[in-house]
């Protein structure tokens, strides 16, 4: 008995299908879209806007305490915390 390729292609007539399948599966998937809106544009530069005032303030507060020079007033951080607690 001699073994070709020829007398394969009958053995499994079904995977034909099957590969064709799987190959419009993956071809006929949609690709994920996003839109971003133009009011939730301008939010995000008003954030970055804000976000770089406060890395200055950062900076700011860094040097004075590496300078020794950052004084925490102590009045106003109690009444803070006891105004914070008389809304509760």
């Amino acid at each position: 008995m001699k073994i070709n390729q020829f007398g394969t292609q009958s053995v499994n007539p079904y995977q034909k299908n099957y590969d064709k399948q799987a190959v419009q599966k993956t071809a006929a998937q949609p690709q994920d879209k996003i839109e971003i809106s133009s009011q939730a544009k301008e939010m995000q530069h008003a954030s970055d806007a804000v976000a770089g005032s406060r890395q200055e303030k950062i900076a700011q507060l860094k040097a004075q305490i590496e300078n020794g020079s950052y004084k925490v007033d102590a009045n106003h951080i109690a009444k803070n915390i006891i105004n914070f607690y008389k809304k509760q």
